[in-house]
């Protein structure tokens, strides 16, 4: 397996960025919908980038993120499952999963003209995988612990 590492390190790397794209500008398009009239051809546009941006770019990067994130966990020594690094890794990924799954569910909130969160609510929630994203960097990078 450990001659299949380097892809496997390539391609996590390509779906993160990718599914990291989409949870930063997901929240910013909710943002801008926030000011769109309910029915109007803007909201329409959004509800449209939105669904595409949730379901062809941020969903295959979410799986192919996981399953390339896992295989490379599997390949590095078994002792990387006791490093505290990882530990708080994978648990800010988990956290990351979540927020994915609360815009999918915003996703289908505005597509059924129900949102009832302001912008500012959108901008604040736009930082969170950035501030995580950083985190992770750090502790993959530095291991620090």
């Amino acid at each position: 397996m450990a001659e299949w590492y380097p892809w496997l390190k390539a391609f996590h790397i390509i779906f993160m960025v990718s599914w990291m794209a989409g949870l930063l500008y997901l929240p910013r398009l909710f943002v801008y919908h926030c000011g769109a009239v309910a029915g109007s051809d803007q909201s329409e546009t959004f509800k449209i980038m939105e669904r595409r941006l949730y379901r062809g770019i941020m969903g295959p990067s979410f799986i192919g993120t996981w399953l390339f994130g896992l295989s490379l966990a599997y390949t590095l020594s078994p002792g990387i499952w006791s490093d505290g690094w990882f530990h708080m890794k994978l648990t800010l990924v988990i956290i990351m999963s979540g927020v994915h799954g609360f815009l999918g569910g915003q996703v289908k909130t505005f597509a059924a003209d129900g949102n009832r969160r302001s912008a500012r609510f959108f901008r604040i929630i736009n930082e969170v995988p950035a501030v995580i994203l950083v985190i992770v960097v750090i502790l993959v990078v530095v291991k620090p612990f």
